[in-house]
């Protein structure tokens, strides 16, 4: 099992920053794909259709959000964690993703940027002003 680490920085404050990942409506407008989210600790969530699934493990309104998630070919779970800090007007975000399997790592790693937080990133900052 192998871990990622990514930094973004992102024009938009945290709170903006935090709705992109986890309220399922805006999910859905950055994704293109059907997303499900109950963004309490504990709340179960379903991305792209239901081709990632998992649980919300800690939840930190503006801050972090810490996530069991699994692709749904996977044997085991990995653990996501994204950490918000204020760097001015923008919003830095760091995420550590562990346990991902080796197999996957390269996908995964690059499909964060691709997929992921790369469209967050546009999606906040195209909807600026």
């Amino acid at each position: 099992m192998k871990t990622i680490k990514q930094t973004y920085l992102i024009e938009a404050p945290p709170q903006r920053v935090f709705e992109a990942l986890t309220n399922a409506k805006e999910i859905s407008a950055w994704s293109g794909s059907e997303a499900e989210m109950d963004a309490r600790p504990g709340g179960a969530f379903s991305l792209w259709d239901g081709s990632i699934l998992g649980t919300n493990l800690a939840v930190e309104p503006d801050k972090k959000l810490m996530q069991s998630w699994r692709e749904a070919r996977w044997t085991a779970d990995s653990t996501v964690t994204f950490t918000l800090t204020p760097d001015g007007e923008a919003t830095r975000l760091d995420l550590l993703h562990e346990n991902v399997p080796d197999d996957a790592y390269d996908d995964i790693a690059e499909g964060w940027d691709i997929y992921y937080l790369g469209v967050i990133k546009e999606y906040l900052e195209g909807s600026r002003g």
